[in-house]
């Protein structure tokens, strides 16, 4: 910050700019009740106040005594029983309306005695220091399904607001999150679901500690018809989503000691609460970064100093943030511009964003931020009214609309006001022209940018404007920065594998000495290279975009068609549900429109050709400059408009989108509204994969964010922002299957790759952001640290010897808990290696060999899970993290099954050793073991059928109806609604055993008749799992 001279930054800062880690800690063995009372101890050397609160009473009790001390009132006992039962445990009321309750609705109205009206605070946002903290550890839950005891909580006037779960050194730090996802299942919402309210899961054991929002595990969506009632659905989300705390220069506080007296300290954990976090219009809870907060806050600081010594209009009120592409730029600039309005001096706050970037999804967000602040109408008209409305504090505009605002205002009372304007992308082409409007115009201005590749003295272009070449020539200082190399080490953002395939036997050298392009596209679009790449790309799809592997869940938009063509401010209500996906999906990124074209041609030759390699394949690209920028930008496609393309283009992009609209039933083509929405179209089934591949000049490649993208498919000449741009198309974070971004490159792009990495990395940044090659994965390598990391080939050598299939099973403890590290090391090793070619051929074990150790590592995953179940908690499998999502993506799965079945029955059943290999698959299948009394019985009844699959279904079909009516039948259950609620549960993918929906379908009983009630519950339920379990997935 050279413009200013910063004795010491402000004591408001969330963010600790500099934390030094505490270096007099103990060296002896600390237990987990030990790690436990050493950070409650630190709590409240830190004015914490401790509570030796175990039981829903006393937390009742405390919670009305801080509610009227926060209020200043006091409540009767009938107040108080009326605002509890209706304002803060509402019957029908679950995670999602409580998290609204703390983050929006946090003012409840109390109807008292005398028929007036009061106020109450859950919380105090605007004076964070009147809410009180207090701890308590060890509390008792016994209404929920299993009798459960919690470590740690903090509570916020009573309410529980951030929970705590501690492992001992050494444990696995993800046991810490599978124990919070079985409380969330099987006890926060029991009794009056107080605890529903915590806001932040902090993890810990003791060397490592990260934090979660409450959503993070679990999500709200509506139902599928449209009913008002809401149910609970897993996300995509898991571990991958949990986040280290920071101090300002990114440098990671995981020790619990650190963690506590940072994140912990009052002023911070009340700031994150009331300030720091964001409830989506998905409904789910952000909790933001730390670097992210610190740009928040280094922009708001420098509003204030620069206010203070009245510099604004200049470039010394100004600045710009440099975060990597993919580490939520968007959301930490638009809540900038939140806050910036909270500032009393300040009379608007303008948040500009590419037209391009303001989509469906965007608009829903923004508009939730501020009722219509934004709005994607193309005329100036409403931003005019918007600019004069004193009660309009924020507008979200575009660029390209602000533009033609000042070229037709050249005087309006709106340059005279103190304004902040931020740029959401400020790194754009078209920004020079739009700089020189702004500051020309507006004279009270504090001029803001957010780029992930900024534009520095090294990659400027020649040809710009010599005072404007540079982001911060534009902007003013870099007031924070967040790398690609910091985003990776923190798992914000996945590496990426490069691959380079030559397609030439003299391939054009592919660097910044000046060549004859026009020869050398010419030679990059002949037909024959044009043809092995494409029959590539069709050999190599499954491998790389893990096709027919890779089974997650997802919830996907169902009525895609409807939300993007929807007109402007129309409010469209999303239809999501939780769909199974195989795989990921694909962009391939061309050079020019003339490629693009020949590309999809032939893709389509080729797919009618060979039918069994059929991808569905989108191409989408508009008017915009072909040529390579000298500072690597990519050039601009209008999203909204066609009409500039010469009529042969836009005659086969029309051709194009009707094999569109054939494919996805849609009434798209080339005209203006139609083109719009058939760009959002597109990228709404990118987002959903339901694409397999889209080619793409420019479109796309910038801005766009889809987590089922894994592969990038590339033949252009990409460098610096646009390398790094559309690269990270590939690498956002989903699951533990999705390791990496894909980058397949038909040109020769490496010292490219290697020069835009450094560049916005560091000079070492390869080794973070690109992942090793075929050879160090499978024969090992030596890590920068000279550590040495074994390979594949070291890891199944060590399986083989240590635990040989000859031996009939795996003796004692610690063996087995070995043996699980082991394998689970194998199968993220092969997960990394599936997605190479060479792997094919050299997996060193058979098929049958791999079968039986995944049998065995199931087999420990289900004894040590019935361990948990029966609360045998103080055994090793706390020291366990088993890689269930890992073993489900190369399980076996039914199609197999019956195809050994059919190869059974064609040896008229005398082939005992088909019956071996149909055991030992069911054996190694996590999903199959439940089912394995079905198809045995399916096997033991076949005699001669012409079917297979057919006998089967007919079989699972008469098998489920018989088991269901038995239950029923046996439990006197209501036969219409047990149906309705089992049919609801395969449609969902999962039975919801919480809530009252097993009480609807119950007997009639009564709710006091003591435990027989309860039990009789407990017994239905797990019946009806049973029977979800044996049935789900095979019908």
């Amino acid at each position: 910050m050279s413009f200013y001279n910063i004795v010491s930054e402000s004591s408001k800062s969330t963010v600790m700019t500099e934390y030094k880690p505490t270096n007099n800690k103990s060296d002896k063995y600390q237990s987990e009740s030990e790690l436990e009372k050493e950070f409650i101890k630190l709590l409240e050397s830190q004015s914490y106040e401790y509570l030796p609160i175990h039981t829903e009473t006393d937390l009742i009790l405390n919670l009305r005594k801080k509610l009227e001390e926060l209020n200043k009132y006091n409540f009767s006992d009938s107040e108080w029983d009326q605002f509890l039962s209706s304002c803060i445990v509402g019957k029908n009321e679950g995670i999602v309306e409580k998290t609204r309750k703390i983050q929006e609705d946090y003012v409840q109205i109390l109807h008292r005695d005398d028929g007036t009206t009061k106020n109450i605070k859950l919380i105090d946002k605007t004076n964070i220091h009147n809410n009180k903290l207090q701890v308590i550890n060890q509390y008792i839950e016994t209404n929920g399904n299993h009798d459960t005891r919690y470590d740690v909580t903090i509570l916020v006037n009573g309410l529980p607001l951030v929970h705590i779960e501690l492992k001992r050194r050494g444990v696995a730090i993800r046991e810490a999150f599978n124990q919070i996802e079985r409380y969330q299942r099987d006890s926060f919402w029991a009794s009056s679901g107080l605890f529903e309210y915590v806001q932040i899961f902090v993890i810990s054991n003791g060397t490592n500690t990260k934090y979660y929002s409450n959503t993070t595990r679990w999500n709200h969506v509506k139902d599928f018809n449209k009913q008002q009632s809401a149910r609970k659905s897993k996300t995509s989300n898991s571990f991958e989503f949990t986040s280290f705390w920071a101090d300002g220069s990114n440098k990671i506080i995981p020790d619990l000691v650190d963690f506590t007296k940072t994140f912990f300290s009052k002023h911070t954990l009340l700031n994150i609460l009331t300030r720091y976090c964001v409830f989506t219009s998905e409904n789910m809870l952000l909790v933001m970064r730390p670097y992210q907060i610190v740009a928040t806050e280094r922009i708001i600081n420098r509003v204030e100093v620069s206010n203070n010594y009245k510099t604004y209009g200049t470039i010394k009120a100004g600045g710009y943030i440099w975060h990597t592409t993919g580490s939520g730029k968007t959301l930490t600039s638009f809540k900038t511009a939140q806050l910036a309005t909270n500032l009393p001096f300040i009379d608007k706050v303008l948040f500009v964003v590419d037209r391009k970037d303001l989509d469906y999804q965007t608009m829903k967000e923004y508009d939730r931020f501020e009722k219509g602040a934004a709005n994607s109408n193309t005329s100036t008209a409403i931003l005019k009214k918007q600019l004069e409305n004193e009660q309009c504090r924020i507008i979200i505009t575009t660029i390209q609309k602000l533009d033609r605002f000042i070229a037709k205002n050249k005087d309006h009372l709106i340059y005279n006001k103190h304004i902040v304007i931020i740029f959401d992308e400020c790194h754009r082409s078209q920004f020079g022209d739009m700089h020189k409007s702004i500051t020309g115009k507006f004279k009270n201005y504090h001029l803001f940018g957010f780029t992930g590749t900024p534009i520095f003295a090294a990659n400027s272009s020649s040809g710009k404007d010599v005072q404007l070449r540079t982001t911060e020539q534009a902007f003013g200082d870099m007031l924070h920065t967040y790398t690609i190399v910091d985003a990776i080490n923190d798992k914000n953002v996945l590496p990426f594998r490069v691959d380079y395939i030559k397609t030439m036997d003299k391939e054009p050298d592919i660097d910044d000495k000046p060549v004859n392009d026009i020869d050398r596209e010419k030679a990059f679009l002949a037909p024959l290279r044009i043809s092995k790449i494409v029959s590539y790309i069709l050999d190599h799809y499954n491998s790389k975009t893990y096709r027919n592997e890779k089974m997650y869940s997802f919830n996907s938009l169902l009525n895609i068609t409807e939300v993007a063509s929807a007109k402007r401010n129309e409010k469209i209500e999303e239809q999501k549900d939780k769909l199974y996906l195989n795989g990921f999906n694909s962009m391939f990124c061309v050079a020019s429109i003339d490629a693009a074209k020949a590309y999809y041609n032939e893709f389509k030759k080729q797919m009618k050709e060979n039918p069994s390699k059929k991808l569905k394949i989108a191409t989408i690209f508009s008017y915009g400059a072909n040529e390579e920028e000298s500072d690597g930008i990519l050039g601009e496609e209008n999203s909204e408009d066609t009409t500039r393309l010469d009529k042969t283009s836009r005659d086969f992009l029309d051709g194009a989108i009707d094999d569109y609209n054939k494919m996805f039933q849609t009434k798209y083509d080339t005209s203006s509204d139609r083109f719009q929405n058939y760009y959002k179209d597109v990228s709404l089934r990118m987002k959903n994969r339901q694409i397999d591949l889209l080619i793409v000049v420019n479109m796309f490649l910038t801005g766009f964010d889809a987590t089922t993208l894994n592969t990038l498919w590339v033949d252009k000449n990409l460098k610096q922002h646009g390398l790094i741009q559309a690269f990270s198309r590939t690498n956002r974070i989903l699951n533990s299957i999705k390791t990496f971004g894909n980058i397949i490159c038909f040109r020769n792009l490496q010292k490219r790759t290697d020069d835009a990495i450094s560049l916005f990395g560091d000079k070492n940044a390869g080794g973070i952001c690109l992942m090793k090659g075929f050879k160090d994965y499978f024969e090992g390598y030596t890590d920068e640290k000279g550590n040495k990391k074994p390979g594949y080939k070291d890891l199944i050598a060590e399986l083989e010897y240590k635990y040989p299939l000859s031996e009939s099973q795996i003796y004692g403890e610690r063996a087995q808990k070995d043996f699980i590290g082991l394998f689970g090391a194998i199968l993220r090793m092969r997960n990394i290696l599936s997605s190479f070619d060479k792997f094919a051929g050299n997996e060193i074990l058979t098929e049958r060999d791999l079968q039986d150790y995944q049998g065995r590592y199931n087999d420990l995953y289900e004894e040590w899970k019935r361990r948990r179940n029966n609360g045998d908690k103080e055994n090793i499998n706390d020291d366990v993290v088993f890689e269930v999502e890992l073993i489900k993506q190369i399980e076996i799965n039914i199609d197999y099954i019956l195809l050994l079945v059919q190869k059974y029955h064609d040896t008229h059943c005398e082939d005992k050793e088909i019956l071996v290999s149909i055991n030992k698959a069911i054996d190694s299948s996590l999903q199959l073991r439940s089912k394995k009394q079905l198809i045995d019985t399916f096997i033991a009844g076949i005699n001669d059928v012409d079917d297979i699959m057919i006998e089967w279904h007919e079989f699972v079909a008469e098998q489920k109806e018989k088991e269901l009516a038995q239950i029923i039948s046996q439990e006197n259950l209501k036969n219409a609604e047990t149906r309705k609620f089992v049919n609801y549960s395969f449609r969902d993918g999962n039975m919801k055993t919480t809530g009252t929906d097993i009480d609807k379908i119950m007997p009639a009983m009564s709710r006091f008749g003591g435990g027989n009630r309860e039990i009789k519950k407990k017994k239905i339920i797990e019946k009806l799992l049973a029977f979800f379990e044996k049935f789900f997935g095979i019908i």
